[in-house]
Formats: C-alpha cells, structure tokens, sequence
C-alpha cells in the first residue's frame, strides 16, 4: 500500500501539480488522527513518511523534565539520561510506537483525509490560477441553465452567471462558446467560486481593449463608460495624441472596430463621444445625438440645466429617459433637459419670483430703516424738547436773576433819593434858620 502510494503521490505532482511535499505533510496529519482513533490514545505523538521507502512509523514524543508528573508526555531526566548522556531538561525524545496492525483500518481513514486535503489543494490551485483572470475577459462553453443561472465551463472551473449578470433578452444555447468577464472570485470550503458577467461596464471596457490597439496601449482612453447592457451604451473616451481622432479610432474604418464590438452584444446600440475637460462641452457631447443649445450650471452641486431645441425634447430625454440617464451616468452630473420654450417660461417664472423676493425684502428693509428712522427721530425730538427745556428754564432763571438786579438797583435809588430829600431838607432848615437870625440881627 505505501508503495502504490508513493506512486500516487507522484502521479498527483505530475497531472494535478500538487507538490509531494503538501501531501506528505496531508498523509501524516491524517494518519495521526487515524492513530488516535482507532488505539483511542491521547498521546502527543507524531507520524512520519519516508517517501523513498513508502514506510510509516509512529512515534510518542515526551518532553525531559526535572520531576516526571505526566509519563505521557513526560520522562524524567534520569530515565533520559540513562538513553543518552546528551539530554537536557526542555529536550524532546521521540520512541516509536508503531502498532503491529496499525494496517488496513489506519489507512483507510489516512487516505479518506488524505484525499480530502488533496482536494482542498486542488482548490487553492484553481483559485490562485483563476485569481489572475479576475476583471479579465475569458472564453467559455455554456453547460447548463438552472433556475436562470446560467453555467460555463472554463477548463478548471464552472463559472456561474447569475440572472443580473446576463444581457436581458439574450438566448444562450448549450455548448455555445461565449465570452465573459471575471467579474468576482471567492474562495468557499466546495472550491473557488467564479463569477462571470456580461453586463458589467468593463465586460464592454476589455471588448474595445481586444479591438482597438491605441486602447490597449494606452494611446487612447476610456474615461468612462454608462451601459444598459443589450439596448444601449455611451462610452467617453479622449486621445493622448493630439493627432489621433479618438472617436474616429474607436469606430474603425467603416465602423469595422465598434460593429465587431455590437456583434458580440447582439446588437447593442454604441455611442462613442468624445471626453472634454470642459464640464459644459463634455455634456454636450454625451447627450448625443440630440442637439443642445446651452448647459447652465447650478449654483451647488452637480447639477445642470440642459437647454435643447423644442423638437429635440423628446430625442434629448430619449425612450423612457433612457438617453438621459446614460449621459448623466456618463458625465457624474444631475441633468434637468428644458425645451427651449420650456426654459422661457422657467426664466420668466425665475425673475418674477426674484422680483417678488426682491421687492419683500426691500420692503421689510424699508421698514426697518423706517421704523429706524422713527425711533431715531424720536430721540432727536426728545433730546430737542430737552433742551428747549433747559434753554427755558435757564432763561427763567436768567429773569429773575434780572428782576432781583433790577430790584436791588431800585432800591439803591430809592435809597438815595431820600438821602437827597434828608439833605436838602436839612440845608433848607439850616437856611431858614440863617434867615430868622439875620433878620432878628436886623431888627437889633
């Protein structure tokens, strides 16, 4: 038996590319699982594979310790010594404990599990050489249909196309040879799961890379792709070659290179336009192949307003908006499509709107400055009534500051005239006196 395996493990390394070396290591984890399943023994023991003899021995290994607790796993460094004079405390000793049936019911169990980790090698394989093809366009025979999913045979692998991942209203037939894109791989315990797809925008990005050599070199570039995979696409792309038309490359002489492209989709409708750093121009283009008289900006955000002929509405918005939405996709901006007449009245209603706005605010601005202004004239007739108070009362002041100087002078006259009165009275006593005197003397 160890012999027919050895070949087996060669044969496997030779067709399968499984090394030697990951299946031996699967043999002997195996067979110390069947060894401690059949003997029912705890051990820590370990089994080992000669490849060139397709021997199998058995060993318990214990570790050298001081003071043996556990003779399962330990020995004593007395008892170690007395095998080898070499040992040391912490050293592993292996002895051999190879059953003398350990036989038929072992390796039943060994190759049970050995095959197992076969097959889990055989996964990793597949996955790691289908891992490289992710977001890449392979070739493959449709095998079978289930529940809507559809299944292609990639060599190694099955891939599967789920319902999201098909061209609507596209029939495959058994055995057909399609091609596909890798859209995901993942690795599950049944082997690597391959995802393929045929709506995804790159599946249309890796078509144009295979028919067009400047794409695939670099010359030309797809900047990016909007696609309702099997009705219609737009694809921007812009040359790096001032010389090189990017459209007229992409179209091919005599539309060869896009109509191979339209053949593999069963007749997908293809706009190719031309990319432009310019935001207004580059919307222009993508909502081809209506005509469009102006794009206007929004103040925020991505957002646009589209102005197209009143006859080119319909052309514009396309069947169900179908053309709008592609080229909003396209370009990354909201796009609202106008008439030109319908942008009128939008421009009307506009400035009627900013009118009344205006017109609000001026007069919620008049009468704050109103109401402003009244309050401020208010104070300046307070402050005026103020101060003609004060002007008044200071002139009230003023008055009787005048009446008692005029009083005080009053009296001061008066006062005076008196005196005068008194004096002249008294030199007229004195007088009359020298006239009784003199004419007494006369009469003397």
């Amino acid at each position: 038996m160890s012999k027919d395996l050895v070949q087996a493990m060669q044969i496997l390394e030779e067709e399968k590319g499984i090394s030697s070396q990951v299946i031996k290591e699967a043999l002997e984890s195996a067979l110390v699982l069947a060894y401690k399943k059949r003997y029912d023994n705890a051990q820590n023991v370990e089994v080992e594979f000669d490849e060139e003899s397709g021997s199998i021995k058995v060993f318990s290994v214990k570790e050298v310790v001081e003071t043996k607790y556990d003779p399962t796993f330990e020995i004593s460094l007395e008892e170690a010594l007395e095998i080898n004079r070499a040992y040391e405390i912490g050293d592993k000793i292996k002895f051999e404990v190879t059953p003398n049936d350990f036989g038929r019911i072992a390796t039943q169990t060994a190759k049970h599990v050995v095959m197992q980790r076969i097959r889990e090698a055989e996964r990793d394989i597949i996955y790691n050489e289908f891992i490289q093809y992710e977001d890449e366009i392979l070739t493959g025979t449709v095998e079978r249909f289930e529940k809507g999913i559809v299944y292609i045979n990639l060599d190694k692998v099955e891939a599967v196309m789920p319902i999201r991942e098909q061209i609507a209203g596209e029939n495959l037939e058994i055995d057909e040879r399609v091609k596909v894109y890798v859209s995901k791989i993942d690795k599950t315990p049944r082997g690597p799961q391959v995802v393929v797809s045929r709506s995804h925008p790159d599946f249309l990005r890796r078509l144009f890379e295979q028919e067009v050599p400047e794409i695939y070199d670099g010359i030309v570039e797809i900047v990016s792709i909007s696609r309702e995979a099997g009705d219609r696409s737009k694809v921007a792309v812009r040359s790096r070659d001032e010389n090189i038309d990017p459209v007229g490359t992409c179209v091919g002489q005599k539309g060869q290179r896009v109509q191979t492209i339209v053949n593999e989709l069963n007749g997908e409708n293809m706009d190719i336009i031309e990319y432009s750093e310019d935001p207004a121009t580059f919307i222009r283009n993508a909502m081809s192949p209506a005509e469009v008289i102006n794009v206007i900006f929004e103040e925020e955000g991505n957002s646009c307003i589209v102005v197209v002929p009143d006859y080119q509405l319909s052309l514009a918005i396309g069947k169900k908006g179908q053309n709008a939405r592609l080229a909003a996709r396209l370009t990354s901006h909201k796009i609202d499509i106008k008439s030109e007449t319908a942008y009128e009245e939008y421009l009307s209603e506009q400035s009627a709107e900013i009118e009344e706005d205006y017109l609000v605010n001026n007069e919620v601005e008049l009468t704050e400055e109103y109401d402003a202004f009244d309050e401020a004239e208010i104070i300046a007739d307070v402050e005026e009534i103020e101060e003609i108070e004060e002007i008044e009362e200071q002139d009230s002041v003023n008055e009787q500051l005048e009446e008692q100087d005029l009083d005080e002078n009053n009296y001061d006259a008066e006062a005076v005239e008196d005196a005068i009165s008194e004096v002249e009275h008294d030199h007229e006593q004195d007088y009359d006196e020298l006239l009784e005197e003199q004419e007494e003397q006369d009469e003397l």
